[in-house]
């Protein structure tokens, strides 16, 4: 790894998590943005145990707790009010589940690459990346650039991907999301608040010291909607669209001054992530739908696995094989999992919802252990093995 010449493309969760992984095991790493700062947009995300494990390899775990709030349960509610079923998150293998919002977070993974060594050339915008050897990028500029491994870490329109799978075939879901941040009305404590409701349903948890929420909404509908979280929508859609629910949906709601809007698509994983020393991470080999809160530890994990696949093998094709080989499989679980989450969500046959909120009330009174237990395939999932990898290396081995 000493020296080994890396381009990222894309100075998203993921680019800025590989970037720090792989510098830190020796690697000679430029991250290309082509954004003439690195922000991000104003939304939260929870990082799970799985994600925080990769955090906390890379000696970024206390920067986290510092700027995040630590979860404590899942609360799912009735659309017109009750809680239904409380998922205590003390009970996890490790209690490490995180509310952030994420410009907290890209301004920490930015502070912990540039530490490493990373260099983050801003302005740079990346028409093409062409598979080697060697493997090169092309400018928008027209200069070309050669390394010995490319990341495309570009996200959902990302570059790389196109050429190693040709064009992409998302569909459209007919669900869109409302996505706003709020002041936090009620004071709601450290847990993800879910309304369920008839084709639609509305997530919270708060954010930044409490003071505010993060806030979700979701529904079923025929009207398309393009997908881009830049899209704006007036905050009297959002109400409307939920103007049934109970009143502690409905006070949320009448916080929203400005609210995103974007649709919902399905993507197929990536079926090549890999080729001439060029490879897909993050949302780039797998966008997955909001319905289980992986997206943002999905990437961590990819970084971590693929920088220790490279750092390990005899060739960066070796690694790159190693990668895919390793994340595959549990890239289209979570993927599957997210996209057939949301109709348990949007039950709208009366009779059918109030017997399945019945069961959820009954299984979490009797065997809260096992309610939990559902999950600790995705979030006692640890790539790291327990490493720690918190300073560059002196030398070149992993």
């Amino acid at each position: 790894m000493k020296g080994l010449r890396t381009l990222v493309v894309g100075a998203g969760i993921g680019g800025l998590s590989v970037a720090r992984a792989l510098a830190l095991r020796g690697a000679d790493v430029t991250l290309l943005e082509q954004a003439e700062a690195i922000t991000e947009v104003g939304a939260g995300l929870q990082i799970s145990p799985n994600g925080f494990a990769v955090l906390e390899a890379m000696g970024l775990g206390e920067r986290l707790r510092a700027v995040s709030v630590p979860a404590r349960a899942v609360s799912l509610r009735d659309y017109r009010g009750g809680e239904v079923l409380r998922l205590d998150l003390s009970r996890l293998e490790r209690q490490e589940y995180h509310f952030v919002h994420r410009a907290d977070l890209i301004d920490l993974l930015a502070e912990g690459a540039r530490e490493a060594g990373v260099r983050i050339r801003l302005l740079q915008k990346v028409s093409s990346v062409e598979p080697g050897p060697p493997a090169r990028v092309r400018m928008s500029s027209g200069a070309e650039l050669g390394a010995d491994l490319i990341v495309g870490a570009d996200g959902l329109h990302s570059v790389l991907r196109p050429v190693l799978n040709g064009p992409a075939e998302p569909f459209f879901t007919g669900q869109v999301a409302w996505r706003a941040v709020i002041p936090n009305v009620d004071g709601a404590g450290a847990e993800a608040r879910v309304h369920m409701g008839p084709y639609r349903h509305m997530v919270s948890y708060p954010l930044r010291d409490g003071r505010f929420l993060n806030l979700v909404a979701v529904q079923e509908r025929a009207a398309w909607a393009a997908e881009s979280w830049s899209q704006k929508d007036d905050p009297l859609a959002l109400r409307a669209a939920f103007a049934d629910f109970g009143p502690e949906a409905r006070r949320m709601l009448d916080a929203v001054t400005e609210v995103g809007l974007w649709g919902l698509f399905r993507h197929p994983v990536a079926r090549c992530w890999h080729a001439g020393g060029a490879g897909l991470l993050g949302d780039a080999a797998h966008p997955t739908l909001p319905f289980m809160a992986q997206g943002a530890s999905m990437a961590l994990e990819d970084a971590w696995v693929l920088a220790e696949s490279v750092a390990s093998s005899g060739s960066v094709a070796t690694g790159l094989d190693t990668y895919q080989l390793r994340r595959a499989t549990r890239a289209r679980k979570v993927v599957d999992a997210a996209s057939g989450n949301a109709w348990k969500y949007h039950l709208s046959f009366g009779p059918l919802r109030r017997a399945a909120h019945a069961m959820l009330r009954l299984g979490g009174a009797v065997a809260p252990e096992r309610m939990m237990a559902r999950y600790a395939w995705l979030y006692d999932h640890d790539v790291t093995g327990g490493a720690v990898l918190a300073q560059p290396l002196e030398s070149g081995t992993p």
